[in-house]
């Protein structure tokens, strides 16, 4: 699998900014269409713009598999009929006091990990919407378990402070193999910077070598 490194808005975070599955990228509304291409290029995808509650934010708001979308119920219509639209996807909108789902939710087409704080009948819809079975969770002590993994269907990485039984019962439910690493030269908050789906990864532009090499044992099969 291809690894690319890549900034957004003249940074690394491009965890926070972009969001993807095997078939789109998205990227916020405003976005260069130059870089929107590459991106989507490197992924082999298709790149939409959209928008999350009116935020650029798409990583930190939205959940994305290739069944379907979570999206927070701060999303105005006009947003989730957008995504409806564009994407045919699957789209479950959670009403509860947390907003950034990206930050609070790690998912594949086989499973997912949900903080604590996600309430049970929010839990419900992630699993239908998205087709996948979930666990709930702190990673590495934190209650923000999207920001603390990032996996896809072949491999995945996990906070390097994440304890051994953690590891493998969140491996367990995303049924991949799950290794400790950072991202952009040791920043332990991975989703922040890496996007990863079934074709390839990429990851921020200050990834260093030892990382990338973590990053290909992880996503290797």
């Amino acid at each position: 699998m291809d690894i690319y490194k890549y900034d957004v808005y003249r940074g690394p975070n491009i965890g926070i900014y972009t969001k993807t599955n095997d078939d789109f990228v998205f990227v916020p509304n405003g976005f260069a269409d130059t870089k929107a291409k590459t991106l989507a290029s490197y992924l082999k995808a298709e790149y939409v713009f959209a928008s999350v509650a009116n935020t650029r934010v798409l990583g930190t708001m939205m959940v994305l598999n290739n069944n379907g979308v979570l999206l927070p119920s701060l999303c105005s219509q006009w947003e989730i009929d957008h995504m409806k639209k564009t994407t045919k996807l699957n789209v479950g909108v959670l009403d509860t006091k947390h907003n950034a789902l990206g930050n609070l939710i790690a998912v594949n087409d086989r499973g997912g990990v949900a903080s604590p704080k996600i309430p049970s009948e929010a839990v419900k819809i992630i699993k239908d919407t998205l087709g996948i079975e979930v666990i709930q969770k702190k990673v590495a002590g934190y209650h923000q378990a999207g920001v603390m993994v990032c996996a896809n269907n072949i491999g995945g990485i996990i906070h390097p402070e994440t304890d051994e039984d953690d590891i493998k019962s969140i491996s367990d439910v995303l049924k991949v193999k799950l290794e400790p690493a950072t991202i952009n030269g040791g920043i332990p908050y991975i989703s922040s910077g890496i996007l990863a789906n079934n074709k390839a990864v990429v990851v921020g532009n200050m990834t260093n070598g030892p990382e990338i090499m973590m990053l290909t044992r992880a996503f290797t099969e």
